[in-house]
Formats: C-alpha cells, structure tokens, sequence
C-alpha cells in the first residue's frame, strides 16, 4: 500500500520535474557557436528563479522517495 503511493508520487514529481526542466530557458544557446555567446553575468529573477527553485526541490524530492523505496522493498 504504501509502496502503490509512493510510487505515484514518483511518477507524478518525475514528470513534473521533466517538464520544469524542459521549461527553463538556455542561458547562451546556438548563438554561442556563430560568436554571440558574450554575454555578462546576471542573477535569476522573476519566474526564472521560481523554476530553478523549484527544479531543485522536485529533484530533492524524487531522490528521497528513491531512496525512501529502496529501503522499503
């Protein structure tokens, strides 16, 4: 029983951890290969910084439940 839960969690927070991770922006992309890569340093801000926050609270969460159903099996 709680394995069936926890392991709909971890279907759940993977999915979502795929999507947040394929929702962030490329900091230099393609523009870097034809020299347009020189760009300064800037802080996340906005929803930029929400996403990577939030990226690594879904990874932090779908490695304790890895680690959470390692031990119970």
């Amino acid at each position: 029983m709680l394995t069936d839960i926890l392991m709909v969690a971890m279907i759940i927070i993977s999915i979502s951890l795929l999507a947040v991770i394929l929702i962030q922006k490329k900091g230099s992309g393609i523009g870097a290969i034809f020299g347009g890569g020189g760009e300064a340093y800037r802080s996340k801000r906005g929803a930029e910084k929400i996403l990577h926050y939030l990226t690594i609270v879904l990874a932090f969460l779908f490695a304790t439940i890895s680690f959470s159903l390692l031990f119970i099996k």
